[in-house]
């Protein structure tokens, strides 16, 4: 399983200022690894022993309340579990939100998320994948970037010159954050990147419900009824959104599991990832698994 991890940008990073900030790295209660004060962010890129026909690959955005990225559990071990069915998956160590070292510090994320779209379909070549088969993943606030790079792709957030498409094929998210609205929203999510009075035009901006079209890709959606740290509302609400704008669209709740706990749903027997692997399979985005 080759892994290799490079930055996703080649210049000055965009909207960044300096500051004296360090990267640093930790383990959650979990004993599993995560990265804060990211301010130079990366790809990691994971290929898999043998490639699906159909040559689909994922862009994985951790979660970590946009405070930290929780690179391992809802990264590397789903990078992996996506290389066991033939997809190339890429995680983005994406930067935080943080007026010390940025000017617009809500965009950084999502600059971030766009930036890699655009490498990975521009790189496609050299990873021997389709370009017109490139999905994200995310998970908690990841869920949040990934369903704004999913509804704001008509947006060029960075320089694009080249015009290189910046919407996702598909898009999976689990237990995401939605809204920015204050009576669903997760508030460390929402505190870290908007502030702690934002206005009402930023909350209406940055709440992904509010920005589903009829070109909104396909998506899968998951998250646990008993979810208290982000209200499954947030899932529910997106999900109604898809299915008023005919959004092609699969959700599955489970109704414990809590939040956080990435690829295995200790309370469930029938784990998310198999069941999104079949969905994969329905909208043909991976071959039919013997």
């Amino acid at each position: 399983m080759a892994q290799k991890e490079f930055p996703i940008y080649s210049d000055k990073i965009p909207n960044s200022v300096s500051c004296e900030i360090k990267m640093s790295s930790g383990k959650n209660s979990s004993g599993k690894t995560f990265y804060a004060n990211i301010t130079n962010p990366t790809l990691t890129v994971y290929i898999p022993s043998k490639k699906d026909p159909l040559k689909t690959a994922v862009l994985i955005c951790p979660g970590g309340g946009y405070s930290k990225v929780v690179v391992e559990h809802e990264g590397e071990e789903v990078a992996k579990a996506f290389n066991d069915i033939g997809i190339t998956a890429f995680v983005l160590k994406y930067r935080l939100p943080n007026d010390t070292c940025m000017i617009n510090k809500e965009i950084v994320p999502l600059q971030d998320a766009q930036q890699s779209i655009k490498l990975i379909r521009e790189q496609a070549k050299e990873y021997d994948i389709n370009p017109n088969k490139v999905g994200v993943i995310g998970f908690s606030a990841g869920g949040h970037l990934a369903s704004t790079l999913g509804t704001k792709f008509q947006t060029n957030y960075i320089i694009n010159k080249e015009n290189t498409n910046l919407r996702p094929d598909f898009m999976l998210l689990c237990y995401p954050v939605i809204s920015m609205n204050v009576d669903i929203c997760h508030k460390g999510s929402r505190d870290r990147l908007l502030g702690k009075n934002p206005s009402t035009e930023l909350i209406q901006r940055f709440s992904s419900e509010s920005h589903i079209s009829l070109e909104t890709p396909v998506t899968f959606v998951m998250h646990a009824q008993d979810d208290k740290t982000v209200p499954i509302i947030n899932s529910i609400r997106f999900y109604e959104g898809l299915i008023t704008n005919k959004v092609k669209a699969e959700m599955h709740i489970y109704q414990t599991g809590g939040h956080g706990f990435g690829l295995y749903n200790v309370n469930q027997p029938q784990h998310w990832f198999g069941l999104a692997t079949k969905w994969l399979m329905n909208n043909k985005l991976i071959s039919v698994i013997e």
